[in-house]
């Protein structure tokens, strides 16, 4: 690749960030680290209407819990003079309109002058008729703007303060062959476009004009958004037409399904199902309405990072589990599909499980510990053994305690059907014996315990299942759980003779 790499993430701050921004915020991550480039956030903001208070730095959050670090943005101006306030379309208004009246000068734009009743007007008698309203070569010679009005008609509008927009001037009677690098060439027959709102009276641009005049003055040189941007390709690319600019290569990202497979996920979806889609748990400003979040949810960062890279991108290889930097080596835009990504909420479970083993269980201890105040008289170290056991069968933080409770204090209870199967006639006298066997080990290591233990099995002449089985309900309340030997000598010999003896009270 001969350009400079350069690519921007560019969400509106309307709310929470959705993983499927956060998908496309890790696209361009990896794309640009994989060609030693430059990833840019820019808030686009145009739209004050729908502004949420918090969203941006929700964003900025977000990115930085996936590990998306940016190099330039709103707290990261670049080294080339840019301010932070640089990466916020409001900040740049005073721009636009400059290239809006560009366009106008060239012909490739012009004032509308149409009033929303005018316009609302139209399409309710084109809907009555069987037909859409498409303001563009077909009528817009009918409509009041700077096309059908004489130049003075139009300075008088403009000098009442009369309200109006800038619109893109569509061709007639082309066709377009657009190229995107993950769907290839794309025809678009020029007469079906309409003539998009580019600038509005308030001052403000919208989206399309904004952007393209953005990613040119950032030299974005590639542009990897979400597949529901693909219907505005046509307009972008004749906007770079229009003003004589050589156009960012476009990639367009396969849309995340529901689990179902049928639909755009949609956060209706995650609280029907029971999983979240937002990266962070979200309070919403005005409702105080609280949005689940990945992370408060006890996902890992690297587990999503992980899962959202093979929501529509695949490496061609068996290998599922990626680091970041594993995830940049491998990354190739041409691997990318077209067809929509099913979300799996129970494959990001498995991801889960997975960066659960490679955690550092001291760090784990001390998350288990802080969210259980039973702990707190218990020595971390302790704790952190206990972890180092019991998380291979653990996908959060918060199974912690259902899978270990029992090497902190005894069980209250026993699972009767646990019961009814290890607890038999003679288990009792067995047990007793045990309880005098275990009074006169003084176990070195775990290994030391389980020979004399096993031995003494042995030489009774009786199956192993009558002694572990009960023995495992005594200290576990149920018949499940790590190694027997560990659970006993971490607890200790007394520790284990008393919930041997309550059981054969109890049961």
């Amino acid at each position: 690749m001969t350009k400079n790499v350069r690519v921007r993430f560019a969400p509106s701050p309307t709310g929470p960030l959705h993983i499927g921004g956060v998908r496309t915020a890790l696209f361009n991550y990896l794309f640009a680290k994989k060609h030693n480039g430059t990833f840019v956030l820019r808030i686009e903001d145009t739209d004050q209407n729908r502004y949420v208070e918090g969203a941006e730095q929700y964003i900025i959050d977000a990115l930085n819990w996936c590990g998306l670090e940016f190099d330039e943005g709103p707290q990261i101006p670049s080294s080339e003079g840019m301010t932070k306030e640089s990466y916020r379309q409001s900040e740049r208004k005073h721009l636009y309109k400059g290239y809006a009246e560009e366009l106008i000068a060239s012909g490739n734009a012009y004032y509308a002058f149409d009033t929303s009743e005018t316009l609302d007007f139209h399409r309710k008698d084109h809907e009555a008729k069987g037909k859409t309203f498409i303001y563009n070569w077909h009528n817009r010679l009918k409509l009041s703007n700077s096309l059908s009005l004489s130049a003075d008609e139009v300075q008088a509008k403009l000098e009442a303060g009369d309200d109006y927009v800038i619109r893109f001037k569509s061709p007639q009677d082309e066709t377009l062959h657009l190229q995107d690098i993950i769907r290839g060439d794309i025809k678009i027959d020029t007469n079906i476009l309409d003539d998009k709102v580019l600038f509005k009276s308030d001052g403000m641009p919208t989206y399309h004009l904004a952007n393209i005049v953005d990613d040119h003055l950032m030299d974005i040189s590639h542009v990897i958004r979400g597949e529901e941007w693909l219907p505005s390709l046509a307009l972008h690319y004749q906007l770079y037409k229009a003003f004589g600019w050589e156009s960012p290569e476009f990639a367009h990202l396969p849309l995340i399904l529901k689990p179902t497979g049928k639909g755009k996920l949609s956060k209706r979806d995650g609280d029907k199902l029971g999983f979240p889609v937002f990266p962070l748990q979200w309070t919403d400003p005005k409702t105080g309405d609280v949005s689940r979040g990945y992370k408060e949810d006890g996902y890992f960062p690297e587990a999503m990072v992980n899962f959202l890279a093979f929501l529509g991108w695949n490496p061609g290889t068996e290998q599922e589990i990626f680091t970041l930097d594993e995830l940049i080596e491998a990354f190739d835009l041409k691997k990318v599909h077209k067809s929509g990504a099913r979300f799996d909420p129970d494959k990001i479970k498995w991801f889960n499980h997975h960066y659960m083993q490679e955690q550092d269980n001291d760090v784990l201890a001390k998350a288990f510990k802080s969210a259980h105040p039973e702990l707190e008289p218990i020595d971390v170290n302790y704790i952190s053994l206990v972890v180092g056991l019991i998380k291979p069968r653990a996908t959060f933080v918060s199974d912690f305690w259902e899978l270990s409770s029992f090497f902190f204090a005894a069980p209250k209870t026993f699972v009767e059907k646990a019961a009814k199967k290890a607890w038999k006639d003679d288990t009792d006298a067995i047990m007793k014996e045990f309880v005098s066997v275990i009074n006169n080990i003084e176990a070195e290591s775990v290994e030391h315990l389980q020979t004399v233990v096993k031995e003494w099995i042995t030489n009774k002449g009786i199956g192993f299942g009558k002694v572990m089985q009960p023995l495992r309900l005594a200290l576990v309340g149920d018949l499940k759980g790590p190694d027997l030997f560990q659970i006993m000598f971490m607890i200790g010999r007394d520790a284990t003779v008393r919930r041997i003896e309550l059981a054969i009270d109890s049961i």
